[in-house]
């Protein structure tokens, strides 16, 4: 289905203003005052207010200036996301060109640039992104799997916990406090706002856990018929434009550790109710409980809005799921699938199969009894910490970058990929990469983008979706020089921050492989460095190419490859994406890695089901990590990669 996304008044609020000892500034409406808004400057301090919270940008990335403020958007300052905090920025870390962002109290994202200081005044210059009058809905999903509208396993279950995301969407300044179920009712209406769901003449009333201006989370009445729905909020007497949903029988979705619907997941000790996380894998044969919503219809709808605990297996089941694969390994069904207690909230009871592969991003999916696939999570399956080779990053490494606010991290890579030409045959393209970034703790845990070998992962992307922007570091100027040639400098992309490139001349991939070498001159935030990668060859062929020309997403998709030589610490990269215009431009790309000495790798039909029936490509890679990574100052952690790559255009039915 295709969501109807409301039309309402948007526009970015910008100005400069000078700011007096003990004035505060409202960046929802550019107006200043003695208390209240979003910041108060004190003379020696600026304090976010109410709920707002900030981030010193500059502090953060090293960069400063008009410039780069005329640069910033509105997905550039949502990227830091747990950066946010409601700790002062003192003067210190206020000079001239510093740029700060604000998260607002009625949900907008500001950026600030400090113009200038005059002893306890400041001036600055600023911009708020999107601010609008009213209520509005710009997306619905489920709390958990968080799949967006477009894809056949996307919608809302009766029972399910769900959120909205907008702005206005409850009485500006309201902080979100989470309500309680326990020997309580959740209530219909909360911090000013209140929700309606219309399903074929029927309208319920779902039940609030929390509210904010920009968030609202809320259980669906279990007596909800199935069906396309429209939602509405109303806030104040205003009543936001409906929003398009389908309710559907059963859509569970996982819950992820970092809040994301994919990456780690979160699965607890069945018997001890411990957390499972990198540094404490899961030991294959464990009995988990995997938790999240989207199950179906409570069998007592009155725990739609009450915590009334559990009972029996019998009273208390929803038995949605017929299948759960781990690592790409059957493991059947649920012991116990259903109700927790809580008002929304579903577990399942499951044990890891004995022979599911270990790893650090061991992939995990469910399947309903129409073949409908939930969101795709990971765990960490092993004795003690994890150990992943196949992302060269230990469970150790993972969990110290996940405790930090910022994480830089570094990829230099040499690859030779053969695609498709726009004139017919194909091209067959050698080059060098490095690329530096800045990363939120949060996102470098979740680990979202990684699957270990076995298994496969899927990322979803909504109609008309953009990209999340990156925050690129400044490592100097970079070189790579290779066995057949002098060094070669890398010219930085435009329009990708921290990436820089260079095309080699053919044959400088040697067919027996050799040494490559990438040295820095360092810069603003990244220090000089050397590294070496070794490519150990490129005789790849990937021999049944016509499978992935017309692929039945229900059947899976074998690939055979042949690889001389079979080097130890490569494994083979399967990767795919499909976009349908008959679903506004909906796209999915799936991910699988998995042994290269097997030679062949079937990707799923319960994967496949999870990307929209339209046009793409199929990759299939040879991946090698290797070297030493990266030292350099500034950098927590590094990695070089050598690959080589086919990929071929498809189209998925």
């Amino acid at each position: 289905m295709l969501a109807a996304f409301p039309i309402a008044a948007l526009a970015d609020i910008s100005g400069t203003v000078t700011l007096a000892a003990n004035t505060a500034l409202s960046l929802d409406t550019g107006t200043t005052s003695a208390s209240g808004g979003d910041i108060l400057w004190s003379g020696t301090a600026m304090t976010p207010q109410t709920s707002a919270t900030v981030d010193n940008i500059s502090a953060v990335t090293g960069f400063s200036g008009a410039s780069t403020f005329s640069a910033l958007t509105q997905s550039t300052l949502s990227v830091f996301g747990a950066a946010y905090t409601k700790s002062p920025l003192t003067a210190s870390a206020l000079p001239v060109g510093d740029i700060f962002a604000v998260h607002t109290n009625a949900g907008y994202y500001a950026a600030v640039l400090v113009t200038a200081v005059s002893g306890t005044s400041i001036s600055l210059q600023y911009v708020t992104f999107g601010v609008n009058s009213g209520p509005n809905i710009t997306l619905v999903e489920n709390n958990y799997g968080e799949i967006p509208p477009g894809f056949s396993n996307s919608g809302i279950a009766p029972g399910a916990l769900f959120f909205i995301v907008g702005t206005g969407l409850a009485t500006p300044g309201t902080v979100a406090v989470l309500q309680n179920s326990v020997g309580a009712t959740l209530p219909a209406t909360l911090n000013g706002s209140s929700v309606q769901v219309t399903v074929g003449g029927k309208t319920v009333t779902p039940a609030f856990y929390y509210a904010q201006p920009t968030a609202l989370g809320l259980v669906m009445p279990s007596g909800t018929p199935t069906g396309s729905a429209q939602v509405t909020v109303t806030v104040g007497g205003q009543t936001s434009a409906a929003y398009t949903i389908q309710v559907v029988a059963n859509a569970m979705g996982f819950d992820a550790y970092y809040g994301t619907g994919n990456g780690l997941g979160v699965a607890t000790n069945a018997a001890t109710g411990a957390l499972y996380n990198y540094s404490n894998a899961i030991p294959p044969g464990t009995t988990v409980v995997l938790w999240g919503s989207g199950l179906g219809a409570d069998p007592k709808p009155s725990r739609d809005t009450t915590y009334l605990g559990v009972t029996s297996i019998a009273a208390d089941s929803i038995n949605a799921l017929t299948h759960i694969y781990v690592g790409g390994v059957d493991g059947g069904a649920p012991g116990y699938q259903g109700a927790s207690g809580y008002p929304g909230l579903n577990q399942v009871n499951f044990t890891i199969p004995t022979s599911a592969p270990t790893g650090c991003n061991v992939s995990l999916v469910g399947v309903n009894a129409a073949g409908v696939p939930t969101n795709s999570i990971t765990l960490p399956i092993g004795t003690g910490g994890c150990v992943d080779p196949a992302s060269n990053i230990s469970g150790s490494q993972l969990a110290g970058a996940s405790a930090l606010t910022t994480v830089n991290a570094g990829a230099l890579a040499i690859g030779q990929s053969t695609a498709p030409a726009a004139s017919g045959g194909t091209t067959v393209t050698q080059y060098a990469v490095a690329n530096f970034q800045s990363l939120t703790g949060a996102a470098t845990g979740a680990n979202a983008s990684q699957v270990s070998i076995g298994g496969c992962i899927v990322k979803q992307n909504p109609p008309a979706a953009t990209s999340t922007a990156s925050i690129g570091l400044d490592a100097g100027a970079i070189t790579v020089a290779g066995p057949t040639g002098s060094a070669l400098p890398l010219t930085a992309i435009a329009g990708i921050p921290g990436e820089s490139y260079v095309q080699l001349a053919s044959g400088s991939i040697p067919a027996g492989g050799g040494t490559f070498t990438f040295k820095a001159s360092g810069g603003a935030n990244i220090g000089p460095f050397s590294a070496t990668l070794s490519f150990p060859g490129s005789q790849f062929v990937w021999t049944n190419q016509s499978a992935a020309a017309t692929v039945t997403r229900a059947s899976g998709l074998t690939v055979i490859w042949n690889w001389t030589p079979n080097s130890v610490g490569s494994y083979a990269h399967i990767s795919g994406i499909s976009t349908s215009t008959a679903t506004g431009n909906a796209s999915a790309s799936f991910s699988c890695n998995a042994s290269l000495f097997a030679g062949q790798f079937t990707v799923p039909g319960y994967i496949l089901a999870a990307l929209p029936a339209g046009t793409g490509t199929v990759t299939v890679e040879i991946d090698a990590e290797n070297g030493a990574g990266i030292a350099a100052s500034g950098l927590n952690y590094g990695t070089t990669l050598a690959f080589i790559g086919i990929q071929v255009n498809a189209t998925f039915n």
